[in-house]
């Protein structure tokens, strides 16, 4: 369809008969597009979303060129906050089990503080724990931060982390790939991971046990091509014991800030800094 019509503004003006010869797709596939194309409510629905909030597609100039890199794109974001984040880097993607030990907190802070001082932005998921622990770390330390969202921004999810959202969006940036009043969804989450480890040139991973969704995002950085950090602890624990397989794995085990430090100056040539 972009090849056909890059900005997409000629496709209100083709019947279902004629989308379906000219796309190769079932008439009723069709007959539904031309539909969703002709509804009135749609149209009156986007422009109360634009009134309230950024609106990005892929053919826009100001998508985030980090996630064209990657092979399934969002084909729109919505934003709310500073979108010039978008453009700039590192961004570092911070993740974790929603379940941390009592000193993941302390353990994130001797690892990032370094790097939110130095500009660095960090994205992360709003999920409890690790999620939660990472934009709060950014905001304490006037830091620049990203959430992404599995939800519409009308439905904050966790509840709890309605006031973190509400910072963000004041200091930092939120995102979603669904429209404002899609509800959270267990599905969500899984399609959300692959736009925070998109946005970033590398992956660290605080706490994760074995069986931890974190490891899809995991797979999803590393599918693009990106970094992927680990930090070790107690093998008491089970929440390193995910941690200590990816490193067995090939993961970079993470000591302290120059660990991803070093990398970033030897790749941020290849990324553009901003």
């Amino acid at each position: 369809m972009l090849q056909f019509d890059p900005t997409l503004k000629n496709l209100h003006n083709l019947s279902s008969s004629q989308l379906s010869r000219r796309f190769s797709i079932p008439l009723n596939k069709a007959q539904q597009l031309y539909a969703d194309l002709h509804n009135q409510q749609f149209y009156d629905k986007i422009k109360q979303d634009l009134a309230k909030y950024t609106v990005i597609t892929i053919v826009d100039e100001n998508y985030p060129p980090m996630l064209k890199t990657i092979k399934d794109p969002p084909l729109v974001l919505y934003a709310l906050g500073d979108t010039c984040l978008l453009h700039q880097n590192p961004v570092l993607s911070v993740i974790g089990t929603r379940s941390p030990t009592k000193h993941a907190f302390a353990k994130m802070d001797q690892i990032l503080r370094t790097l939110i001082q130095d500009n660095w932005i960090i994205a992360s998921g709003m999920a409890k724990g690790i999620d939660s622990y990472a934009h709060q770390l950014a905001l304490r330390y006037s830091g620049k931060t990203i959430a992404v969202l599995g939800s519409g921004f009308h439905h904050v999810y966790p509840r709890q982390n309605t006031s973190l959202f509400q910072q963000i969006a004041s200091k930092g940036l939120i995102l979603s790939e669904y429209t404002p009043s899609t509800p959270p969804e267990r599905f969500h989450f899984p399609e959300r991971n692959r736009i925070i480890s998109g946005l970033s040139f590398g992956t660290l991973v605080i706490e994760a046990t074995e069986r931890s969704g974190t490891l899809i995002t995991v797979d999803q950085a590393l599918d693009q091509g990106r970094e992927v950090y680990a930090v070790p602890d107690s093998p008491l624990f089970p929440q390193t014991k995910g941690c200590h397989r990816m490193i067995q794995d090939g993961a970079k085990l993470v000591h302290d800030t120059n660990d991803i430090a070093e990398d970033w100056e030897s790749i941020k040539q290849f990324y553009g800094k901003s």
